[in-house]
């Protein structure tokens, strides 16, 4: 079990400690205490991890992950909701260990006689769940990952709440970590959907690289939330913020309650379009780690 202790500012010691203090009289303020303490300290212990160690073309634990496959159709949301135009595959093609500790998602052009919803498939790729095996709670997630470019292309690292599709969408909740246009290589963008705010929602914030591009290096992406406050980031730099005083101006707060993880690679559709060409296949997303943490707070 790993263990992370980091020293915060005062905002975000403040959120956790207001976390905290659900169901309790504390009033949570930015007024400074009357006499000096020294300020809590959250460290972050994890609880759950995917290395994605093993030999390469290796399948992904099933006891942790499950495949999402086909158009969508299957489910009545042909397209995936998003007029997307891949089709999703658990072959060794589209989805396996690379034998070095990292997990690639591959889009390809789909081979003949595939058909999906519009007609003869253009496009194949992968998406896998924690649906039904591993459920987060309010704490701290993130993945190390390595984007592809190109137009079209739309690699997400994302949430929805532990009771879909019992309880659809957008009332369950999603939570996007990280979304990539492919057309923008060196800009990723966090969101936050639920009734009332869902969509063209306006919970989204876009984060540029300081240098490089996605696809340079890795990069880690990871979201803090708790009952109160959601918070996003990239290589551990904050880049987006939430309150739950916010979030009921639009609608009831999704944050309260436990999410299950999504990896996926999708092509085409209304987030940046259908590509223009297919010289960009195949597009690898490579995936180092995805790690669980829950805060203490001392």
């Amino acid at each position: 079990m790993r263990c992370c202790m980091i020293r915060f500012s005062r905002d975000r010691i403040l959120g956790a400690v207001c976390a905290l203090a659900l169901g309790a009289s504390l009033a949570c303020t930015d007024d400074k205490p009357s006499s000096v303490s020294p300020p809590p300290t959250i460290t972050w212990i994890q609880v759950w991890s995917d290395e994605f160690d093993g030999p390469a073309g290796a399948r992904v634990d099933n006891a942790k992950w499950s495949y999402d496959s086909a158009d969508g159709c299957s489910g009545g949301i042909c397209g995936w909701g998003n007029d997307e135009k891949e089709y999703y595959t658990d072959s060794s093609e589209n989805i396996a260990l690379n034998g070095q500790g990292q997990l690639m998602i591959v889009a390809r052009r789909a081979p003949a006689g595939l058909t999906c919803y519009y007609g003869p498939c253009r496009y194949t790729s992968a998406k896998i769940t924690t649906r039904g095996k591993v459920l987060a709670a309010p704490g701290r997630i993130e993945a190390r990952i390595k984007l592809p470019v190109g137009q079209g292309l739309w690699p997400a690292f994302w949430m929805l709440g532990h009771d879909n599709p019992i309880v659809p969408w957008p009332e369950c909740g999603e939570l996007d970590i990280m979304e990539n246009k492919g057309s923008q290589p060196t800009t990723t963008s966090s969101a936050l959907h639920g009734p009332g705010y869902s969509g063209a929602t306006p919970f989204v914030h876009e984060h540029t690289l300081a240098r490089g591009t996605v696809s340079d290096d890795f990069h880690t992406f990871a979201v803090e939330w708790d009952s109160l406050h959601v918070q996003f980031f990239v290589d551990d730099t904050a880049h987006y913020r939430v309150t739950n005083v916010g979030i009921q101006q639009y609608g009831r707060s999704v944050l309260n309650q436990s999410f299950f993880l999504i990896l996926n690679l999708a092509v085409g559709g209304k987030f940046d379009g259908d590509p223009q060409s297919d010289a960009i296949f195949p597009a690898t997303m490579l995936v180092d780690y995805v790690r669980v943490y829950r805060a203490e707070v001392k």
